[in-house]
């Protein structure tokens, strides 16, 4: 499946608040980022060059993974302590040599083992999913998808804004890849007729309003200061 026949959900999350209450925000802990051996400059030392709003891109990809296989077992059963061995699929299986401690304990009158070298055929079915921020690193998903979360007409939000949207920088196709590394669990090593697929449930683009504003410092210093806008939250 190449990268163009993916099927996108495309999401934006509404500003809760504006670019004025970002710039209150901004005006108030601009000095923190400037601090320096406890030390913060004066409010008048700190001005702000520039204050943008972008649109972030995060990239949510959830799948299934399934598989089946047999796998060699040993399961260990008890029997009476007069029976020496068990028929079993014409296969023979002899008890367990009882230990000098065992036998000084129990004596003959104790149960036997018995181990049974079988097959086991097993099933696994594996749900998630994983969120990516724009660079292509993976992040927890916090944000609250809901019709009073979301912008209703998101592509043209998207494309009116254009310039300030940044995209995942990660392919779907990396981004998938990756869900099928975390869903597919290491298997044992002794198995047989392995038959596995994964199947992809959707991909997901959602895009977080954030405020970013340019600082400038005493002697010159540049520091960017981040403001998430859909949980109002400086990051």
């Amino acid at each position: 499946m190449t990268e163009n026949k993916y099927d996108i959900k495309t999401i934006v999350l509404k500003k809760i608040i504006d670019e004025k209450e970002a710039s209150a925000i901004i005006e108030d802990k601009k000095t923190t980022l400037f601090k320096k051996l406890l030390k913060k400059p004066k409010p008048e030392e700190v001005h702000a060059q520039s204050i943008t709003l972008y649109y972030e891109c995060l990239l949510k990809i959830s799948g299934k993974y399934v598989a089946d296989y047999f796998r060699k077992a040993t399961h260990s059963i008890s029997v009476d302590s007069n029976v020496q061995e068990v028929v079993l699929g014409g296969g023979i299986f002899p008890i367990e040599s009882k230990s000098a401690l065992r036998k000084a304990f129990v004596g003959n009158r104790g149960k036997n083992k018995i181990d049974l070298q079988l097959e086991e055929h097993v099933f696994i079915e594996e749900e998630g999913d994983v969120t990516f921020d724009h660079h292509g690193t993976e992040i927890k998903f916090q944000f609250t998808i809901d019709s009073k979360t979301v912008e209703n007409y998101p592509q043209r939000l998207l494309d009116a804004n254009l310039t300030n949207v940044k995209k995942p920088e990660i392919t779907y196709d990396a981004a998938v890849e990756q869900l099928k590394f975390i869903l597919k669990k290491p298997l044992e090593r002794d198995i047989r007729n392995l038959h596995d697929q994964f199947f992809l449930n959707m991909i997901s683009e959602i895009y977080i309003p954030i405020f970013e504003a340019r600082l400038v410092g005493p002697n010159k210093k540049i520091e960017i200061l981040r403001i998430d806008a859909a949980r109002n939250k400086i990051l």
